[in-house]
């Protein structure tokens, strides 16, 4: 295993963590967003208000790409272990 393959299979895992957080980043901005507009437009400033919104937020984005997440993760996973034998070999 040569630098060449650990840049590789660190930029590998940076692209699929940005691809398993990018649905919880969208969607706990845009619930954030919303309550932050709800509430200046109601001059009504709790701060643990938007708490609760965001955790059912994050719940959906589990119950609904969940799956998907995990196949991404496992897949990527699948390849690594694929790879083993080539970058022991130098």
């Amino acid at each position: 295993m040569n630098s060449s393959d650990a840049v590789d299979i660190a930029t590998d895992a940076l692209v699929v963590i940005a691809k398993i957080s990018a649905p919880f980043l969208l969607v706990v901005l845009a619930i954030g967003l919303i309550v932050g507009l709800m509430q200046s437009v109601t001059q009504l400033q709790e701060p643990t208000l938007s708490f609760v919104p965001k955790l059912i937020g994050a719940a959906v984005v589990i119950a609904l790409a969940g799956p998907w997440m995990l196949d991404e993760l496992v897949g990527f996973a699948h390849e690594l272990y694929q790879r083993t034998p080539q970058l022991l070999e130098g």
